[in-house]
């Protein structure tokens, strides 16, 4: 028998939230004396230098990484601060296959790819934030992001199958600490930020943290600055030895030009000057704001057992007005106007039973989840014709054009539910071997409406996907471990009411996993493949069909550590062949996948002085290679390879005081590091300098 999603789901809710036997009993855990090389680490807190050892993006608890059989790979603050980035973009440079996608004119964290499929989800403390036009995320209060490849649909439902972000923000802190930042750069980019950490209660018990951040940029590129506050409030309160509750915030406001880059002339780059801005500066700024409320309630019900509640809410608003390139015609590029007012929310609750136990000889960590979320979002973007009239001269660009009138009202809703079980199992089966089970089961609605034709349209699917994974620890510095597990994404409804089979993922991954130098530096390195389905093409009559096809393989490699106590690094490679395995006219079989680079790497190493006057400042350089690849899919159009170098030091004055000095390309290379088509091209930055203070107070 069938039965409902919500039936189902309200009946596993009851029969975990009722009353088992021992939960009648109250516990008091006495508190754990850990100890080993790992035991300062946990999955939520501050990493050691560059090496993490613990995460839960891949299995949604506190586990080893070298225990986990799928590739995970971490970037900690430490990067963001060494590197003095405030993005995300230039520090998933070291996570290994991580490309930069369209980015919807310098507005938003939109698109990206891992492992050569891009996809525009991404999840911060496991919950998922990009659904709407979610600004890009600040390193403010990033603790470390991680980057799990391969399919993640076992655990977080709908995406692409190359893999997904988990950003795990800063929580609170014992001790309390106060630390103030501020840099300034070429072309009159300025920030400043505060940490304040302040234990509430004399036993610890309430503990507080809040991350401001205020910048303001101007760019290389003609009339594209933006402007940015933000800020991050978070509490963790132990409400009994066994209880606690977690309240992470954000609340954000980006003003931002709309700028899509230059075109290639005749299939080239370079003819067009890397700060020419092709659209009209009396525009404005689009503003967009987010709020975020995360509150999260753990309870030990004994020493093997926790219930974890969850809520994770989110709206925000991204309102003004933008003159777009579309076509090159001659030394013009067509141009048309619009006017956007979006708004959207997204509630997410989460219900979770872990638990430890032994069965058949076996050590066992499960997990029963439940999860609800109820997704909108209200687009309106009415816009003009495209036209030569309202065109730009490439060489020659001439602003104040009068605005041409608004024909096209475009206004559309559009409303998502899923309902979701999560089961998992990581099994011990001996010291040395471990095994990994998990599905998902998901039910979800999403309706589309049309409010300029009154049209809406629906679809409804139940979607399993599983995984299943095992290591081998060969001996104590390799393990060897392989993992299978599948994804699914729904496909948007057809402008005449089409509902088309989701995509579909499979993946498979195999590799080794290294403890090296006595525990000072790990490595994972991948061989994976991976195979799409369902993706929308057109027939012989160019109606839209779920027939194409996809496939990336290859390999990826990350390292981080300390090679000496002076000596860290981080780096990555990837090897990745992606291309359309069953495609049509517009999108031929071959073709190779938007963006996608066969060979891409960087790597950072940071010198850190240990005795003397210098003690605790350090000089260190990074280096990025990316290589070839499609510009515009479909085409022979490619952007081409880049490879730029960084230098850095921070001087440590006194132990309050930090004085620091990146150089940034310093060959001054030209290079373009994302493309969607010939005519959307972005530039990226020539050679620029930052100079950074930093106070602890």
């Amino acid at each position: 028998m069938k039965y409902p999603p919500k039936l189902l789901l309200a009946g596993i809710t009851a029969s975990l939230l009722g009353q088992p036997a021992w939960a009648a009993e109250t516990l008091v855990l006495d508190e754990l004396a850990i100890t080993g090389e790992h035991a300062s680490e946990n999955a939520d807190g501050p990493v050691r230098g560059y090496r993490a050892t613990r995460s839960a993006t891949a299995t949604k608890t506190d586990t080893d990484i070298r225990d986990t059989p799928q590739s995970i790979n971490v970037v900690p603050t430490q990067v963001l601060d060494d590197l003095n980035v405030t993005r995300l973009d230039r520090a998933l440079d070291f996570a290994g296959g991580v490309a930069r996608q369209n980015n919807f004119g310098g507005l938003t964290f939109l698109n990206y790819s891992v492992r050569g499929f891009t996809t525009g989800e991404l999840y911060k403390n496991g919950f998922a934030v990009n659904r709407g036009s979610y600004s890009a995320p600040d390193a403010s209060a990033i603790e470390r992001i991680e980057v799990l490849k391969g399919p993640a649909a076992s655990l977080y439902g709908r995406g692409d199958p190359g893999g997904m972000i988990n950003i795990v923000s800063k929580r609170p802190q014992e001790q309390a600490f106060s630390t103030f930042k501020a840099s300034a750069g070429t072309w009159d980019r300025y920030r400043g930020s505060l940490d304040v950490n302040t234990p509430l209660s004399e036993d610890g018990s309430l503990l507080s943290r809040v991350n401001l951040a205020v910048e303001d940029n101007d760019s290389f590129r003609d009339y594209a600055g933006n402007r940015r506050q933000i800020v991050s409030p978070s509490l963790i309160w132990q409400l009994s030895p066994d209880t606690r509750l977690l309240i992470d915030s954000e609340f954000s406001r980006t003003e931002s030009v709309f700028d899509r880059g230059i075109p290639a002339v005749n299939g080239e780059l370079g003819g067009v000057k890397r700060s020419t801005f092709l659209g009209e500066p009396n525009d404005g700024d689009i503003e967009n704001n987010n709020q975020t409320l995360d509150l999260a309630l753990e309870h030990y019900l004994n020493e093997s057992w926790k219930l974890r509640l969850a809520n994770h809410y989110t709206q925000g608003t991204l309102e003004g007005d933008s003159s777009e390139t579309q076509r090159l015609v001659g030394d013009v590029v067509t141009r048309f106007y619009r006017q956007r007012d979006f708004e959207w929310n997204d509630n997410i609750t989460q219900a979770e039973l872990h638990g430890s136990f032994e069965l058949g000889g076996w050590q066992h960590q499960s997990l029963i989840g439940l999860e609800y979320e109820n997704y909108r979002n209200s687009q309106k973007y009415p816009q003009s014709v495209t036209s030569l009239g309202y065109g730009q001269d490439i060489y020659n660009p001439v602003y104040g054009q009068p605005k041409p009138a608004i024909v096209n009202r475009n206004d559309f809703h559009e409303h998502t539910e899923s309902y979701a079980l999560n089961l998992q199992d990581q099994i011990a089966f001996t010291e040395r071997l471990r095994g990994l089970l998990g599905v998902r089961l998901e039910h979800f609605e999403q309706t589309s409406l049309n409010r300029t034709s009154g049209v809406a349209n629906t679809q409804e699917k139940d979607v399993a996907t599983p995984r299943i994974g095992a290591l081998y620890q060969l001996t104590p510095e390799v393990g060897v471990f392989a993992n299978a597990s599948t994804s699914f994404r729904p496909n948007s409804i057809g402008n005449q009411g089409q509902v088309f089979k989701p995509e579909k993922g499979i993946g498979y991954e195999t590799g080794l996993k290294l403890d090296l130098f006595d525990s000072r530096v790990g490595a994972t390195v991948a061989l994976f493949r991976i195979d799409k389905e369902n993706v929308l093409t057109t027939d012989a009559l160019g109606n839209s069909i779920a027939a194409g096809e996809a496939r990336s393989q290859g390999l990826d490699l990350q390292v981080s550590g300390q090679l000496t106590d002076a000596l860290r690094v981080i780096g990555a490679y990837a090897y990745i062949d992606a291309e359309v395995t069953k495609g049509d006219a517009a999108l031929p079989e071959g073709s190779d996948l938007l963006g996608i680079a066969r060979h891409s790497g960087s790597v950072m190493a940071v010198y850190e002085f240990q005795n003397g006057a210098l003690r605790g400042s350090d000089i260190g350089a990074a280096a990025n290679y990316v290589g070839d690849r499609s510009g515009q899919a479909g085409t022979d159009f490619e952007v081409p390879a880049y490879s730029t170098v960084d230098l850095l030091a921070h001087y440590k004055a006194s132990d309050n005081l930090t004085v620091g000095l990146n150089l940034n390309n310093l060959f001054d290379r030209k290079y373009y590091e994302r493309a969607y088509n010939s005519t959307w091209v972005m530039p990226g930055d020539p050679r620029n300098v930052s100079l950074s203070l930093t106070v602890n107070l």
